[in-house]
């Protein structure tokens, strides 16, 4: 399965363990807090001022 830009951060982190290197590596450090279950990557890499095509590629490298 893909990683989209419309997938909870929450959901990615179940589907793919392995993408908390890569997130924090991006500078999304609140892979923990209650937010992430609720925030789409799309809206993540906004408010974290992050390029989401760069995040998204390297997330389903």
């Amino acid at each position: 399965m893909e990683i989209t830009k419309d997938m909870l951060i929450g959901e990615i982190i179940r589907y793919k363990p392995e993408a908390v290197d890569t997130l924090l590596s991006f500078g999304l450090g609140c892979i923990g807090c209650p937010a992430s279950q609720m925030e789409s990557l799309e809206e993540a890499a906004m408010v974290h001022g992050i390029d989401l095509s760069q995040l998204l590629k390297a997330l389903n490298e």
